[in-house]
Parts: structure tokens; C-alpha cells; sequence
């Protein structure tokens, strides 16, 4: 403990990898079944003298009855919240508990088929539990409905209650929106000056969270600062963070917007979930609010958008009453409820009711609020849509990629290793994924028929080198902005697991993907990056040859006789974390590369490969 019941399993021998090849559809049985927990514990005599003894959970996933010496003491039901029950009668030396977890899944379609004909908005019927909502299955994650003591337990004894202490905050945070001659401003002042954030959304590093240490949480959020960062949004969908994140975050200076847990679905309206909520926000602000990162709470994730513009009134029968119902139930929690309990439990900081303010099609999302602008790669409209279309704050876009092709080894057998196999469409979980790719790439890269005829090694090449050049000229758009747009969050930072996503950094290792040095270069404060003058289409090169010769033991350098563009250095099921990669040279150029994690084997070096976008242009004829 802490840890899930798949993990359990694995650890166990009793089930296969869950991110291997398509093991997750047979997988699916064991977020349908209810776990039991039990285990014997002994308490000294010193603790079981004192006046008061409870027994405390920080986090329980999520439905779960808890019996003490056969005595029932606790029922769950929220993955967020501390759980605490007063144990001393019920104690003594030597004691077992038994955790009894109901299956999240059954419970909630039972819930939701209790509630006909009303039926709450998404994909299903996760609207019902507080529960990390990716669980569930999202358009980067697999569905893993997991259960179990996801956080510590253990026990509390004391004569006389501590108190609290006051909530001192010292650092001044503004959100600035005030109306302009354009509409009406978003951006950040912090102790007085206004900040432009540059920044990513960040996600849960994994569908087992108890498997992360403190050292995957640095890794990650290193990656976060060496591109230049100075923002990540811990994105409603996934859960809050534990210390380490944040503890980090402040030491590294990285403000976080922090999205409550509610991502793209209508809430029930009755009283104890309300409740149940408003136990989660409290615990969950008085937790967290000493951290100087955090900068704004945030209601939901795209859920008003989602309300006037996803089409939810038709697709779930939603008339008259029924809609006035769900829609007042949503306004009486995130823009009443929710801002009021902010306001009890902190004060010190804004609070915004949902992002973003309006959809992407509409033409006050460009003007006022932030915006989530999808118009690039879901409306499938050019980079340089975001010459006219850069909003005031741009709290999600982004562009797809494949995993590292050394992950894909990692996650295939060989004879899954062609395009389009069932096990890769596995793992590229967004709508019509490899389409839009590929329509991209027919536009900056190459024929999408010739896309088609490549391996699975040079279409991950070509899908990274797309990328690098969408992200690096969007945010050269974007910052050619300022200041009328004054911050840019890129959806996304990180994977939870081996998959074709958005995301800049691959799963394993948390290895930058060739989009993450794209976006370090494109964020530095010491240069403005310039759009290309050309796509990759469209360039003529020659064959270029190259030098590699070892400098020191983490340190080579890299000469090119030809002008070579998004220069790849890697070996056949490694990828490295370089000072660079990806990288244009001019004739003659010799350049210097570090390795920044690690060591180099011995004899490494010469076998490096090197690939650039001549190889993939030579497809072309």
C-alpha cells in the first residue's frame, strides 16, 4: 500500500502488462468486479491510553466499506477526500480491517439507470461518481476503472484536537479581465506585474498513480522548466495532485491553474452529491492553498463550452424542464457553490467557473476569456489559422504525435509493427486520429498516399518532424501577439501511458519527444522565434553526410557537409535525453550535444544513427 487493484494483480503474476499490445480489452472484467482488502494490525498501549483514535485515509478508491474487528465503521464514496472515523471503542492489541470495494463502474450505471429518463451529459455514466474521470477512458487513455487504498492509512491518536492554523497567503494574485477596444483582457499579475505564461496542460502521469515516486514527479516537472515553461494547468479530468507535485512546482517556480475535478459532463443536482463536493473543495483548498504555484482555481473542464455547443440537449433528450433542470443544477454548483467555498477556504486567489469561457467557434472566444482553440487539428484548419484566431489566453491546443518508435517496441511484437495494425489503432485513442495526421502531413510534409507506404519507424520520424514545425510556428504566431494575447498553454505535456497523443514527452522515462525541443526553443526568453519561411513540403535538399566524434564522456559533436533539416540522433530502441535533437544544420556547421540524463555505454557514440528530412522527402519520388 498505497496502490490499485490492477497493480496488486500484476505485482501478483495474475494478470499481463495493461499497456501492452491490446491487453486492455481483456482486461476490462476487473474494473466489473467488487476487492476485498484485509490485513491484521497491531497498537501499543500507548496509543490505545489516548482520548481520541482515528483511523485516516487519505484517499480511497472510491466506493468502499470498512470493517474494524467485524464492526462496519466507514462507507466511501469520493476518491478526493480524506476519510476519517473515530476507531477507539473499537480497537484493541491486535486487529484486522476489511476494505470491501465496489465495482465504480456497476455502481454508477446503476445509479444512472435509476435516474431515468433524466440522463446527465457524457459518455457514459461517470457523471455520478467523484472519481478520477479518465478512468473511464479519455482520447489519449485506456479505460481502467481501477479501485483501491490509493493513498496512505494509518492512525491517529491524540488527548486534545490540534489546531488549525491560519491560512497567512503573501504573494498578490490578479486575473486581470478588463474590457478593451478588442473585447476583454485575461492575464495574470503576480505582486503587481503582469506575467505572460508560457506552458503546458499537464495530466495524471499515470492510470496507477501509486506507482509514481517523488523522482518521476521531479523528472517531469525538469522536463516542464528546461522547455521554458513557467505554467502548467493540472487538467480537471485527472485528479489533484499529490505534495510532491506541488512542492516542486513552488521550488521550481512553475505557477499551476488548478481545474477542479470535472472534465466535459453535467453534475447530478441532489443534495448529497452537493455535499459530497463541497467536503472534496474543502479538504482540497485547505490542503493545497499554502502552495505560492497555485495562481487560480478553475470549476470544470470544457463543460459550459460543452453545454452550448457539443449538441447535449438532442443527443440525451434534454427539453423544457429536463434541460433548465440540468443547466441550473450547473450554475447553482460551479458558478455558485463552488466559488463561494473558494472564497471560505481561501480568498487569496481568483476563481473562474469553467474553461474555456466559450467554444472555439465562437467569436468571443478569440476576443475575451481563455480559449481551448481546437479549430487546429480538430476543425482540421491550417497552423496559420492562428494569425487571425490567437485568443487572449490560449489555455489548450496542440497537435498529435506518435509515441517514441523505442516505446513501440516496447508495446508491439513484431508482427504488429505495420501501420494501422490493430494494436497501434490501440493505442491512438483520439476520433479519427491517424486521418487528421495524416491530412496534416499531406499539407506541410508528405502525400498522405505516400504516409500510408511507410514503415511504422519513419511514419513515428514523420509525425514527429509534423509536430516540431506545427507547435514551433503556432507559438511564433501566437507570442507575435503580445500583448493581446498573453499566455499560451499547449495541450499536452505528458502521457499516462504508451499512446499516440498530443503530448511533447514520450511515457518511458519521460524522454522528450522531438515537439518538446519545438516548444523549448519557441519559449525562451531571450529570443523571439520567427515563423519558417517555408513548409518541410517544400524544401529541396541534398544528401547530406555526417561526423559524429566524441568529446567527452556525456558530449559529442555533429557536423553535416549539406544544410540538413530536423537532424534525428537516436539508436534502434533507445532514445536519449539530448541538449538538443531535431535540429537544423548549415553546410560545414559542427555542433555540440550533450547527453543530460545518464551516461553514454561504452562505444555508444559510434553507434549512434542519425536521420533528417531528406530520408523522409526521398519518399516523394
Amino acid at each position: 500500500m498505497p496502490g490499485t487493484v490492477h497493480t496488486d494483480l500484476l505485482k501478483n503474476k495474475l494478470i499481463p502488462d495493461p499497456y501492452y499490445r491490446d491487453n486492455e480489452k481483456d482486461l476490462q472484467w476487473i474494473g466489473t468486479t467488487n476487492w476485498q482488502y484485509k490485513t491484521k494490525f497491531d497498537i501499543s498501549p500507548a496509543v490505545l491510553a489516548n482520548k481520541n483514535i482515528e483511523l485516516v485515509f487519505d484517499g480511497l478508491d472510491t466506493y468502499a466499506e470498512v470493517y474494524l474487528n467485524g464492526k462496519h465503521v466507514l462507507s466511501s464514496d469520493n476518491m478526493f477526500r480524506q476519510w476519517r472515523v473515530d476507531v477507539k471503542t473499537f480497537l484493541q492489541k491486535t486487529n484486522e480491517i476489511l476494505i470491501v470495494f465496489h465495482s465504480a463502474k456497476n455502481r454508477t450505471d446503476s445509479i444512472a439507470k435509476a435516474s431515468l429518463p433524466l440522463i446527465i451529459p457524457a459518455e457514459n455514466s461517470r457523471p455520478y461518481v467523484r472519481k478520477a474521470q479518465y478512468h473511464y477512458g479519455w482520447d489519449w487513455g485506456p479505460t481502467y476503472i481501477t479501485c483501491g487504498i490509493w493513498k496512505n492509512v494509518y492512525i491517529e491518536s491524540f488527548n486534545s484536537k490540534p489546531v488549525e492554523k491560519p491560512f497567512v497567503n503573501k504573494r498578490k494574485i490578479e486575473l486581470v479581465q478588463q474590457p478593451d477596444s478588442i473585447g476583454r483582457s485575461f492575464y495574470f499579475k503576480i505582486d503587481g506585474k503582469p506575467v505572460y505564461m508560457k506552458g503546458a496542460n499537464y495530466i495524471p502521469m499515470e492510470l496507477f498513480v501509486p506507482r509514481l515516486t517523488k523522482n518521476d514527479y521531479r523528472k517531469m516537472l525538469l522536463r516542464a522548466k528546461d522547455a521554458n515553461m513557467n505554467m502548467l494547468r493540472v487538467w480537471g479530468g485527472g485528479i489533484y495532485e499529490n505534495d510532491d507535485f506541488y512542492d516542486l512546482c513552488d521550488s521550481l517556480s512553475i505557477y499551476v491553474w488548478q481545474d477542479f475535478m470535472f472534465a466535459g459532463q453535467m453534475v447530478p443536482g441532489d443534495e448529497h452529491f452537493f455535499n459530497n463536493v463541497k467536503e472534496e473543495v474543502k479538504y482540497q483548498v485547505k490542503r493545497l492553498r499554502h502552495h505560492k504555484s497555485i495562481i487560480i482555481w478553475c470549476g470544470n473542464n470544457e463543460v459550459d463550452e460543452a453545454w452550448h455547443n457539443w449538441g447535449w440537449q438532442n443527443q440525451f433528450n434534454l427539453h423544457g424542464a429536463d434541460s433548465a433542470k440540468v443547466w441550473n443544477d450547473y450554475v447553482r454548483l460551479f458558478r455558485d457553490s463552488i466559488a463561494a467555498w473558494v472564497k471560505e477556504y481561501d480568498g487569496a486567489r481568483p476563481y473562474v467557473s469553467t474553461s474555456p469561457e466559450n467554444g472555439w467557434g465562437r467569436a468571443k472566444s478569440i476576443t475575451q476569456g481563455d480559449s481551448h482553440y481546437w479549430g487546429f487539428w480538430w476543425g482540421l484548419q491550417d497552423v496559420e489559422v492562428f494569425e487571425e484566431k490567437t485568443g487572449r489566453f490560449i489555455s489548450e491546443w496542440g497537435m498529435i504525435g506518435m509515441p517514441n518508435y523505442s516505446s513501440i517496441l516496447r508495446f508491439t511484437k513484431k508482427e504488429d509493427r505495420y501501420l494501422f495494425s490493430d494494436v497501434l489503432n490501440s493505442h491512438m485513442k483520439a476520433g479519427n486520429g491517424y486521418n487528421k495526421l495524416l491530412s496534416y502531413a499531406h499539407r506541410y510534409l508528405l502525400d498522405s498516399n505516400q504516409c500510408k507506404k511507410l514503415t511504422v519507424e519513419d511514419f513515428t520520424y514523420m509525425s514527429h518532424v509534423l509536430q516540431y514545425y506545427l507547435l514551433k510556428n503556432a507559438i511564433a504566431i501566437q507570442r507575435s501577439k503580445y500583448p493581446v494575447n498573453m499566455g499560451t498553454l499547449i495541450w499536452q505535456l505528458n502521457d499516462c501511458w504508451p499512446v499516440a497523443s498530443w503530448s511533447i514527452t514520450d511515457y518511458y522515462n519521460r524522454t522528450p519527444k522531438a515537439a518538446w525541443y519545438a516548444v523549448k526553443e519557441s519559449f525562451r526568453d531571450d529570443k523571439i522565434v520567427k515563423r519558417d519561411a517555408a513548409r518541410p513540403i517544400n524544401m529541396k535538399l541534398q544528401k547530406p553526410v555526417f561526423t559524429i566524434r566524441q568529446t567527452g564522456k556525456n558530449s559529442f559533436t555533429i557536423k553535416s557537409d549539406k544544410d540538413a533539416r530536423y537532424v534525428y540522433l537516436y539508436q534502434t530502441g533507445k532514445d536519449f535525453y539530448l541538449s538538443d535533437n531535431y535540429f537544423n544544420m548549415k553546410a560545414g556547421e559542427t555542433k555540440t550535444v550533450i547527453l543530460k540524463e545518464g551516461a553514454f555505454p561504452p562505444a555508444a557514440v559510434q553507434s549512434l544513427k542519425v536521420k533528417s528530412l531528406y530520408d523522409l522527402l526521398l519518399k516523394k519520388s
